[in-house]
């Protein structure tokens, strides 16, 4: 059975959280949230373990560069791409410096987020109809 990529979506604006996983679902994904940086670290550590983590930068509590720093000391989380989003402007220094896959600036380009997920979690298989899979 083709069971769908887990995606976590880090970020504090409650509208954005909420319109990522909807948008992610209605692919469907199976889509982790976090609303803080901390909230995220604390999803990993409890055996979370998604094909790919979408990050915000600027958050309260544990920014999204301290969660980088977190998940990359843990040799058992490292291993998991992050793409950033935000509306920070991040160079290719930046970009470089963090470690990250990507970088998809706010405000989000449907078409981009999605062609971006698809390259480290590839959209599951539609799903075949029952009522012919029987004959």
């Amino acid at each position: 059975m083709n069971h769908p990529s887990c995606l976590l979506v880090i970020d504090d604006d409650h509208d954005i959280l909420l319109s990522l996983q909807d948008a992610l679902e209605m692919e469907g994904y199976h889509v982790a949230t976090a609303r803080t940086g901390r909230e995220g670290l604390e999803r990993l550590d409890s055996g979370l373990r998604p094909d790919l983590i979408l990050l915000d930068l600027m958050m309260p509590d544990v920014s999204g560069w301290a969660f980088r720093a977190r998940q990359r000391a843990d040799p058992a989380l490292d291993a998991i791409p992050v793409v950033v989003v935000s509306g920070q402007g991040l160079s290719t220094h930046d970009v470089a410096e963090l470690g990250v896959a990507g970088y998809l600036p706010k405000p989000l380009d449907l078409d981009s987020l999605l062609s971006t997920v698809a390259r480290f979690a590839p959209p599951p298989a539609p799903p075949e109809s029952a009522g012919l899979s029987s004959w």
